[in-house]
């Protein structure tokens, strides 16, 4: 799958897009922020900082987002267990794309809820591993350091077996040592209920 630009495998992208969404009452993934559904928003984010493939796990309400990609050269998969976690979505999108491409550098661990996710994150965060020598970077807002986060491929096969709600936290708060945290306090806003909606709209 190809948007008709040669792609060099270097990093991939799995945009973590698989919740139910109970809090906010209807699919989060499909808000409109500006002007794009959040989860398009992120797809073209991801796609714009030169990630490939860009891997979309989906999950609850997955009939309803899969249509709103279909135009986005993007690897929109179903995770049959999401309720078990986003451990379980981040080892369907490490293995889909273990499966693309044996050659990938790296990837880029997103969540689709937060507004202030761009390219130029990801771009931040590429360059503080290649400067860092670090084997990982990720954003630090909040007082401890979450998604987004970049993986060098040696981190693949631990990913590969998670398990649980807490996702790659345990990873990204472990050793400092191997961690490049990058300050991007903005993306401490994410939108899990209909206030957070309306307050980040204002």
């Amino acid at each position: 799958m190809t948007d008709g630009k040669s792609h060099r495998l270097d990093f991939g992208c799995i945009i973590l897009a698989a919740g139910a969404s109970t809090r906010m009452g209807t699919p989060k993934q499909l808000l409109p922020v500006e002007g794009r559904p959040l989860i398009v928003r992120a797809a073209e984010c991801s796609l714009a900082a030169g990630a490939w493939p860009v891997v979309v796990v989906l999950g609850a309400h997955e009939e309803q987002i899969r249509p709103v990609l279909a135009r986005l050269p993007v690897l929109a998969i179903e995770n049959p267990a999401w309720s078990e976690g986003m451990a379980s979505s981040i080892r369907a999108g490490v293995t889909t794309l273990r499966q693309f491409s044996r050659s990938l550098n790296g990837a880029l661990l997103a969540l689709c809820d937060q507004p202030a996710f761009s390219a130029e994150t990801i771009g931040r965060l590429v360059a503080a591993q290649r400067t860092t020598g670090r084997s990982i970077a990720a954003a630090h807002y909040g007082g401890h350091c979450g998604a987004p986060a970049y993986f060098l491929r040696e981190h693949f096969p631990a990913l590969a077996e998670l398990t649980g709600e807490e996702g790659a936290r345990l990873f990204l708060n472990g050793d400092p040592n191997r961690v490049a945290a990058v300050e991007m306090p903005e993306l401490a806003a994410d939108l899990d209920t209909p206030e957070d909606y309306a307050a980040w709209r204002k």
